[in-house]
């Protein structure tokens, strides 16, 4: 599902990705552990398309996604990968379901199937009492379930999440992590999480662990 090849990345003259390779299969769960400044956001950056290395390839559901337009590029990224974030950036002003709604929209999905998609992924993931409240009418693991919805209503290939339980205490961490696995098993998905949790990257069905710009199987 995720193939890179020889990732090199530097800010200026600070290296920051020094050769990354790596396979992540369909359906796996994989958890990038290591110190910070270890390079595991840059690397989850890059696999996210939201930024481009200096050199090497990245395979995606096997398209080379930097041989790509900007415009095929953003079109990809809204279709095949879905985001989750330490920090929720949910919208104030909207409802729950209404955010779980924004990426389908975004993807030209009618009004009325993307609400009903929403809500299908918000019931799966026991928030079907509040899908109207808006984020601030929410606890921090509701808004991050919130969180997880909106990254798989396009159904996209990868998931990657960055943190996803750096604001939550260890038991709704664990909540977090039991959800993943079940979507994992009822809908394919395929994560990867960077994470200092090192229990998290412990359930995680494989940990890779950066240490100086590299990845080393854990």
């Amino acid at each position: 599902m995720v193939s890179t090849k020889n990732i090199i990345k530097s800010y200026g003259s600070l290296p920051i990705l020094k050769g990354v390779s790596l396979e992540v299969n369909k359906g796996e769960i994989v958890s990038i552990v290591g110190a910070s400044g270890a390079g595991k956001s840059t690397l989850l950056h890059i696999l996210g398309t939201l930024e481009k290395p200096d050199s090497g390839t990245l395979l995606i559901d096997n398209t080379n996604v930097f041989e790509l337009s900007a415009k095929k590029l953003a079109l990809f990224r809204n279709q095949k990968i879905g985001f989750v974030f330490q920090f929720h950036h949910l919208l104030p002003e909207f409802s729950a379901i209404e955010n779980v709604c924004i990426p389908a929209w975004i993807a030209g999905l009618g009004k009325k199937e993307a609400m009903k998609k929403a809500m299908e992924l918000l019931e799966i993931l026991n928030l079907k009492d509040r899908v109207e409240h808006k984020p601030n009418e929410l606890s921090g693991g509701e808004q991050q379930r919130v969180a997880i919805a909106r990254a798989l209503i396009n159904n996209p290939a990868i998931v990657l999440a960055d943190e996803p339980t750096g604001n939550l205490d260890s038991q709704n961490s664990k909540a977090i992590f039991d959800i993943i696995n079940n979507l994992r098993n009822q809908l394919g998905q395929t994560f990867i999480m960077v994470t200092h949790n090192q229990e998290l990257a412990d359930l995680s069905d494989r940990a890779l662990t950066m240490i100086d710009g590299k990845t080393i199987n854990s």
